[in-house]
This record gives structure tokens, C-alpha cells and sequence, in this order.
């Protein structure tokens, strides 16, 4: 029994308006879509809603318009991948709510697919207004969310209409809490979390919750130098929020407290400056040169890494453990992750992944597709991780 309604809850859904929110914010050059992962990971929950001989409403935003019609903002140009993508054709309708939408959505037949006007351009999207969100669900009988990657959002179209029509998880959404609800919220024991990035200042919440709920924190990237800081070793010219020693040190009381591992760098690979094959050398965190950069982990560092990643069954990965778009500073991220991926595949591993620079990190390392779930939500990951409710999420738990 899932935690949240999903399809299987729904009953017979023929003949009935399914306004189906997905994400389609996708990139666009000179009116064309340029990648078209998002629409792909949301064709076979279309697919099956029309496939139950329902009409499907297809609710999106696209950019940031701000609640006015900008031009460069409209959903129309995305109308011709997402028919291919499904092939079948898709109908539009020049706005969500109002005699438009209602015209087009009443000329559907079943198993139709029609794709309606950028949510966003309508300020009572973002504020959840109740008359917005009332406008929406005169449109439909049934409420499924697809969109996960704005389920931290509590607008309109995401949280508002859930609790005016019978309201499910679509399939893509399901994958993603049932990864999420094995990553960290039920997990297998014990827990490794790895966190990389830039900078500690955009990760406190995420470290605090972290610390409370894995058994192992590997900490990598530039945050990792603030930290080695806080220990008392210099870190040369490398990227190092200095002002932030006491948080780092209040973070290492919470995990010792917690019964939870730090695991820092050993050693580091260290360059003069910051550019792709720059001179480096591979040498002590207790010994990094005045002018050294530190680019990414060295060997050693990577060595305990997989040795902890061996004792773990579930691991939580958020950013990388180096400047991985510069090489050779993409070893320890390609290795990690390397391993990571064949723990899971031998079926020893579950392993969750997120975050924008997370997701091309694994792709880098080609392992992106043998990790047990990567999520392409940005915000909505980390704010999971976090340990926040996600409006759009709590509006489908199933009613126990």
C-alpha cells in the first residue's frame, strides 16, 4: 500500500477530463525543443491515461512570466515534439482557464490529448488563488500530478487543484516518492549520503537534516575545504567559506552526536589555477601549498569513499566531489560514482540521486542510468533532502 493515491487508486477513468500537470519547461532554440527528456519521462503516464479512454488536459508553465502574457513564454512551440514524442497529434488551447480552454477541452473525444496555455500566465497560479484554482478544475473530473520537479511549490496547478478534484500521483511522480520513501524516508540500512558542491552556505539545512538520519556523510568539493578549515588546516587559495568554521564545527558536534561519520578528504589534487589539464599534484590535506587550488579528492580519499559505499545499502547522492567539468578533476566524482553503480547493479545498493549539477556529473561518468533512481528535480530534491514537506506531494497522501 503506497503512501500516496496513485492511477491504481483512480477507478475507470474513460470518458472522464484528466487535467494532467506536467513539466514541459523545457529548453528551447529558435522555437524548437533542444532536449526533450522531460516530455519523454512523462509519455507513458500520458499514454496510459489515454490508453483508459480519457480525455487528457494537459496543464504546464514555461519560464517565469510573472502572471502576463510574454510571448517567448507560451507552450505552443512545444506542441510538435510532444506529438511526436506520443504519436498521436496533441491540441492546444490558447489559455488554461476561461472560454478557450473550455471550447478546446470540449471538442475532446476520448483518448485525445490537448495541451493548455502556460499556467504562470495568470498571477493567481503562484499566489494558490482559490478563484484561479477553481477556473483550472471546472476544466476537468479527475486531478493527476505528474510534476514532481514543482511539487515544492504550493501553487495553483500543483497543490490547489488536488484538493478540488480526486487527485493521484502519475507514474514518473510515483517512481520518484517511492525512491525517495526508500532513500531516506524507509531506508535499508546502513544509510551513506554524499554531498558535493560549491559552497556549505546553500547546503546548512540540507547537512543539519542529513547528519540526524545517514550513518556516513561524505563531504566533497569546495564545501569540503571550509570544513578542513573549521579542522584547523589551510587550504591555500581554494575556494573556502571562511565565516562559516562555525557552522561546519556546530555540524561536527550534531553527527557525533547523532552516531553519524563525517568522511573528509585525506588527500586533495591541487592546482595553481583553475583551468582544464592546469599543472597539479596530488598531496596531503595537512599539506597544501599556499598557491594551491584544491580541484578535487585524491586516490587515498577515493579509497575510503568505496570502502564506506561497500558497508552502506542505500546511498543519497547530492553534488560533485570535485571541478568535474574541468579534467583531470572529474577522477574522484567518476570513480565514486563508477562504484557506486556496480554496487548497484550486483544488487547490493540502492542508490538515489539529484540535483542539477548531480545529473550531468553521472552522466559524465556514464553511469547515470545504473543508479536505482535519479531525479531531474532540482529544487524539489533538495528541499526532500532537506527534510521540508513538499506541498504538492503532501496534497496525494492517501487518507489513512
Amino acid at each position: 500500500m503506497s503512501a500516496f493515491r496513485t492511477l491504481d487508486d483512480a477507478g475507470s477513468i474513460q470518458g472522464k477530463r484528466v487535467l494532467l500537470r506536467v513539466d514541459l519547461n523545457v529548453p528551447m532554440e529558435n522555437g524548437r525543443v533542444t532536449d526533450a527528456t522531460r516530455i519523454e519521462r512523462v509519455v507513458p503516464t500520458i499514454r496510459e491515461i489515454a490508453g483508459k479512454g480519457a480525455k487528457v488536459v494537459l496543464l504546464a508553465h514555461f519560464g517565469r512570466p510573472k502572471g502576463k502574457r510574454e510571448a517567448k513564454d507560451s507552450l505552443e512551440p512545444v506542441v510538435p515534439a510532444l506529438s511526436q514524442a506520443l504519436g498521436q497529434p496533441v491540441s492546444f488551447a490558447a489559455d488554461c482557464i476561461g472560454e478557450d480552454a473550455a471550447k478546446a477541452v470540449a471538442a475532446l473525444k476520448d483518448g485525445d490529448v490537448l495541451l493548455l496555455e502556460n499556467t504562470r500566465y495568470h498571477a493567481g497560479e503562484e499566489k494558490n488563488e482559490s478563484g484561479f484554482a477553481d477556473a483550472l478544475a471546472a476544466n476537468g473530473d479527475v486531478y493527476v500530478n505528474e510534476a514532481f520537479s514543482a511539487a515544492h511549490r504550493a501553487h495553483a496547478s500543483t497543490e490547489g487543484l488536488a484538493h478540488r478534484l480526486p487527485a493521484y500521483a502519475g507514474r514518473e511522480m510515483q517512481a520518484e516518492l517511492d525512491a525517495l520513501t526508500k532513500g531516506l524516508e524507509s531506508p535499508q540500512r546502513p544509510v551513506i549520503a554524499l554531498v558535493g558542491g560549491a559552497k556549505v552556505s546553500s547546503k546548512i539545512d540540507l547537512l543539519e537534516n542529513l547528519v540526524a538520519k545517514v550513518d556516513m556523510l561524505v563531504i566533497g568539493g569546495g564545501m569540503a575545504n571550509t570544513f578542513l578549515h573549521a579542522q584547523g588546516k589551510t587550504v591555500g587559495k581554494s575556494l573556502c567559506e571562511k565565516d562559516l568554521a562555525e557552522t561546519a564545527t556546530r555540524i561536527f558536534a550534531a553527527a557525533e552526536k547523532a552516531g553519524c561519520r563525517i568522511i573528509l578528504p585525506v588527500d586533495a589534487v591541487s592546482a595553481a589555477e583553475f583551468k582544464a589539464n592546469a599543472a597539479h599534484e596530488t598531496v596531503s590535506v595537512d599539506s597544501v601549498p599556499e598557491s594551491g587550488m584544491i580541484l578535487d579528492a585524491g586516490p587515498k580519499s577515493v579509497a575510503e569513499i568505496n570502502a564506506a559505499i561497500d558497508t552502506a545499502k542505500t546511498l543519497v547522492w547530492n553534488g560533485p566531489l570535485g571541478a568535474f567539468e574541468l579534467t583531470p578533476f572529474d577522477a574522484a566524482t567518476v570513480a565514486a560514482a563508477q562504484h557506486a553503480a556496480e554496487r548497484t547493479k550486483a544488487g547490493q545498493l540502492v542508490s538515489v540521486a539529484g540535483g542539477g549539477d548531480t545529473v550531468a556529473a553521472l552522466n559524465h561518468a556514464g553511469v547515470a542510468q545504473a543508479f536505482t533512481y535519479v531525479s531531474t528535480a532540482g529544487g524539489a530534491f533538495l528541499e526532500w533532502l532537506e527534510g521540508k514537506a513538499l506541498p504538492g506531494v503532501e496534497a496525494l497522501r492517501a487518507k489513512g
